[in-house]
């Protein structure tokens, strides 16, 4: 899990990556969202370790959190 200062305390940016059906899905909670509940999918990541680091970083670079 990444976070992001979003300005509000207490309330920060969430990029989680968690197992799906071939890789891992992406998702992006802004501030205040339930980080139970299910994110807004922003990508999947598949492939070999070094791949999958390689999207996920690719991914976080043009996610605009502002």
């Amino acid at each position: 899990m990444a976070t992001r200062d979003s300005g509000d305390i207490g309330l920060p940016w969430v990029i989680t990556a968690q197992r799906g059906s071939r890789g891992m899905r992406v998702s992006l909670y802004r501030p205040g969202d339930d980080v139970e509940s299910e994110g807004d999918v922003i990508g999947e990541i598949t492939g070999n370790p070094r791949e999958m680091g390689r999207q996920l970083r690719s991914i976080l670079e043009d996610t605009e959190t502002d």
